[in-house]
């Protein structure tokens, strides 16, 4: 058995790397407002501009920041129904597994999508206007892949919704 590879994703391996308490404090001001101007979180953190530029691109070349994105709201964008998916298949092949990845990919209302241990395999996460479109969606999967089982939940009220990870374990 071989010894994994420190995980590569920018130009350090990211055990290579070490956070301290100002970078955990970078993250979190740009999970909350990607769009901070640099000089406000440098002042923010203690530090001056350019020092808080190569931390941020240090970050960005470690992988942890993967890319800065638009939080839309659901509502507005006419898509207010969510739904969960859990689906559950008798076929465990990677040729299988490719397909399903395929099939999501091109179903653009799957907007996040898990495998999982326990007695289902699969979790989606679907955004909608409405039932109708649900039912397109649900058809255009049994209609190209074979399911042991689909369950719909559909959600009633958004608790809490954050794309924001714990900066702690840095």
């Amino acid at each position: 058995m071989t010894e994994p590879r420190p995980r590569k994703t920018g130009s350090k391996p990211i055990e290579s790397i070490t956070f301290d308490e100002t970078d955990r404090r970078i993250l979190e001001i740009l999970q909350k407002d990607s769009d901070t101007p640099i000089q406000a979180i440098s002042e923010a953190v203690g530090l001056s501009t350019n020092p808080c530029w190569r931390r941020i691109k240090r970050m960005e070349e470690a992988g942890v920041i993967k890319k800065r994105v638009v939080l839309v709201d659901q509502t507005r964008a006419n898509v207010p129904l969510t739904v969960f998916i859990g689906v559950s298949t008798s076929h465990h092949e990677i040729d299988w597994l490719n397909k399903f990845r395929e099939l999501i990919d091109e179903i653009p209302e799957v907007v996040e999508a898990y495998r999982l241990t326990g007695t289902v395999d699969y979790i989606l996460k679907v955004v909608v206007p409405d039932m109708a479109r649900y039912d397109a969606v649900y058809k255009q999967m049994i209609q190209k892949l074979e399911f042991s089982q689909v369950n719909s939940m559909i959600s009633m009220e958004e608790l809490k919704f954050t794309t924001a990870i714990p900066t702690a374990y840095l």
